[in-house]
């Protein structure tokens, strides 16, 4: 699956995909839109790179990048309405009735879980056994350095994480129900199974987060890198974004109805960690899902990873039966 390849294709048996940059439409429209939609990415992340940098400490808190993050995602929401990629993922009632319960899910038990058991957990246990002073070497650096090197070993660890999802039956079957997503926008990523949604927030990241300041400024990252591979929005995204970074172009690929080219584009933000191991692919996909796009209710996505564990164990055991009884 490595490296670029051209055409619009049928890469397994399903659902044809496009891959190529060359193959992928671009915006349409006067030179302004052109600007707006070509350098909308870049200049919010340093915007708000530079705004949380500079930012007293009254204001460079948790509480408020909460709400500066609410702000932001009104705007690319607004985006989505204005210049979608797919008319097909726009936004329904239904869709957002299920996107806000697993938002409300994620600032609540999910933050509740990750502060005794997850990254924040980590985050105190390596504080108290390690006193701050044996890190003076990694506070010493420039600050932007201290964010960039979080912001890097935590998508590292999401990388083999989400690879390890793929690729070992117990950890794909609660990520397995984020698959069943039939299109993309902002508050897609907080769709799934709650112990997936669990793992795959966890990493070495939460090591760092007594970090105040830069873990604040990894997050920024995190937020304006991040969000744009759940986004229904059409960009041209420079070519040096494309190289770097994830974008919804490479995640619909992940999220596609064809099973080959679900196995690349693992990185939550870097896509350059899949061009180096091999596992990147450069194009889009329309048609999302699994099972031909069926769409699982809530009720379905809490309980199917142990409904249909269940059933596989039970298959396993009964397969040695029928074998004796022969």
């Amino acid at each position: 699956m490595d490296g670029i390849r051209v055409g619009k294709r049928v890469i397994g048996a399903q659902s044809p995909v496009t891959v190529g940059w060359e193959n992928i439409p671009r915006v349409q429209g006067g030179p302004v839109k052109q600007f707006i939609f070509t350098w909308f990415q870049p200049t919010m992340l340093f915007a708000l790179l530079a705004f949380w940098y500079y930012a007293p400490n009254s204001i460079a808190k948790p509480s408020i990048a909460l709400w500066v993050g609410f702000g932001f995602n009104a705007v690319l929401l607004g985006l989505e309405w204005v210049n979608p990629r797919h008319a097909s993922w726009r936004l329904t009632w239904k869709e957002l009735v299920t996107d806000l319960f697993y938002v409300g899910l994620a600032y609540t038990l999910l933050r509740m879980a990750g502060y005794y058991f997850g990254s924040d957990a980590m985050a105190k246990a390596i504080e108290h056994h390690f006193q701050q002073d044996k890190f003076t070497w990694f506070t010493g650096l420039p600050l932007l350095v201290q964010a960039l090197l979080i912001f890097f070993i935590f998508d590292f660890g999401q990388y083999w994480m989400h690879r390890a999802m793929h690729n070992w039956y117990p950890l794909w079957l609660p990520h397995s129900v984020h698959h069943y997503i039939t299109q993309l926008n902002i508050n897609k990523g907080a769709v799934g199974n709650p112990v997936e949604l669990f793992l795959i927030g966890l990493g070495i990241g939460g090591f760092f987060d007594f970090l105040p300041r830069a873990a604040l400024l990894a997050g920024v990252l995190k937020l304006t890198i991040g969000t744009y591979q759940h986004i229904n929005v059409r960009f041209n995204s420079p070519r040096w974004w494309r190289f770097l970074f994830t974008t919804t172009e490479h995640h619909s690929l992940h999220h596609s109805q064809d099973y080959e080219a679900t196995r690349s584009n693992y990185a939550g933000s870097f896509i350059f960690m899949d061009r180096i191991f091999g596992t990147c692919v450069d194009g889009e996909a329309e048609l999302l899902g699994m099972e031909g796009g069926r769409r699982m209710s809530i009720r379905e996505q809490m309980t199917f990873p142990f409904t249909e564990g269940w059933n596989a164990l039970k298959e396993r055991f009964a397969r040695p039966a029928a074998v004796s009884a022969q």
